[in-house]
């Protein structure tokens, strides 16, 4: 048996992947629902370097009424064959020195969708700055919250869809002095729910 899933692994990853091109995300819209974009991230290459991700966007969206803002990052992988792996954020906010206060995943309601989106949550701080980040990793197949469990489906859409593609979708909502940590978290909430269906266009089907 362990010979046999050998040989289906090394068949799956070793032909052709078959994900069609996908929309550029700078093309991603400015304007989601009630929220617009305010300012166009930029990153540098020594990061890109690292990330070595196909496709990049990073910006920050205020709401109508702009009394909140919410940072957008995307990062997409064509193939993971190459050794191309999503980046988790649990790992490099440490390494850009934030410190998690609190760690667990929260399920986020998405309009025309069955299930919620499950989604790590992090509270981390740096000095007196506070910030909420969410986040997922997402294809047109799914999303998943579990590292662990994305790099499973990586093997087997490998084998059955002969693709590796996918994306890491990252949310991060400052909090101001005092502010509570649940009014951020349904911040998120509302701006991921605004944009979720816009993504789609940008994975191959």
């Amino acid at each position: 048996m362990v010979l046999l899933l050998q040989a289906a692994v090394f068949y799956g990853m070793s032909r052709t992947e078959e994900a069609k091109p996908v929309n550029p995300l700078a093309t991603f819209p400015k304007q989601i629902g009630g929220w617009r974009m305010v300012q166009e991230g930029v990153i540098d290459k020594e990061t890109m370097d690292i990330l070595r991700a196909d496709d990049v966007v990073t910006r920050w969206y205020t709401d109508a009424e702009e009394r909140n803002i919410a940072s957008l990052f995307i990062a997409y992988f064509h193939t993971q064959r190459t050794g191309k792996t999503p980046h988790s954020p649990k790992n490099c906010l440490p390494g850009a020195g934030w410190a998690p206060v609190v760690n667990d995943r929260i399920l986020i309601p998405v309009k025309g969708r069955a299930e919620p989106v499950e989604a790590n949550r992090f509270i981390v701080s740096k000095g007196t700055n506070r910030s909420l980040v969410v986040y997922w990793y997402q294809t047109s197949r799914r999303t998943v919250a579990s590292e662990f469990k994305a790099k499973i489906y990586t093997v087997l859409d490998s084998i059955r869809y002969h693709r590796s593609d996918t994306a890491v979708v990252k949310v991060t909502i400052p909090l101001p002095q005092g502010g509570s940590d649940e009014a951020a978290t349904e911040v998120a909430r509302q701006f991921v729910g605004a944009f979720f269906d816009k993504l789609t266009p940008f994975f191959p089907i």
